[in-house]
């Protein structure tokens, strides 16, 4: 993967950005994703966030090797910290990392969001807890994707700001979008996911020490669930 060549996740990352969006790439690694976007004439400008200084080094460089100085602005910063008010900031997008972690940028950043952004999330796992979020925070989901990429699946949420977002545990858990669409690769992933679930369960029987109750009810609820959507 480089700039000219994406991987086939961000390609998708980057089909749900606006055309002429001004993008914010948060943990945006060698910045590889708004280089590519602005190489297509995509996007009108671009912020390359980055917290840790090798990366955000690497991002220095491919935007200075594109040329692309004047209009992607890298920045080492702390999540949406890398993002200034004169910005004029449209879209943001995180990718590749937890869906704790994306969701703790987010709610440190709230006071850099001015809630008119589209936000392009691609978790990798820890969906759950990132859907909540966007509930609790007023952003519905206007489109969800899952793809296979190398042996592992890759899910992107795009979200806006909403009126009224309320979501039910099950759809926070496995997507509300998904579980009506209920893609074949979506289908896939829960069966593994099930096995996993039960084989889980199977050693908590075999523990020597006692598992909590709360953890194996937990568990043996999502089991259930996903029998029942897997039916």
């Amino acid at each position: 993967m480089n700039q000219h060549t994406l991987s086939m996740r961000l390609e998708r990352v980057a089909a749900n950005i606006p055309v002429g969006a001004r993008l914010a790439d948060i943990g945006s690694d060698h910045a590889y994703l708004p280089v590519a976007l602005l190489r297509r004439g995509l996007v009108a400008a671009a912020v390359a966030g980055e917290v840790a200084t090798t990366p955000f080094l690497a991002a220095q460089r491919t935007v200075r090797d594109n040329g692309l100085e004047q209009h992607i602005k890298v920045r080492l910063a702390n999540g949406l910290a890398a993002v200034e008010p004169g910005d004029g900031i449209t879209a943001i997008s995180l990718c590749g990392m937890g869906g704790e972690t994306i969701r703790d940028i987010l709610e440190s950043g709230k006071g850099y969001l001015g809630g008119h952004e589209r936000l392009i999330l691609q978790p990798n796992g820890g969906e759950q807890p990132l859907r909540l979020w966007l509930m609790e925070n007023g952003y519905a989901i206007l489109s969800e994707e899952l793809l296979r990429e190398n042996r592992f699946y890759f899910e992107i949420i795009v979200a806006e700001r909403a009126d009224s977002v309320k979501y039910s545990p099950k759809e926070l858990y496995f997507g509300p979008l998904q579980m009506q669409a209920r893609s074949a690769v979506f289908l896939a992933k829960w069966q593994r996911i099930l096995r996993e679930k039960q084989k889980t369960l199977a050693s908590f029987e075999r523990a020597l020490q006692a598992v909590p109750e709360g953890k194996i009810q937990e568990i043996a609820q999502q089991a259930r669930w996903i029998t029942e959507l897997l039916a």
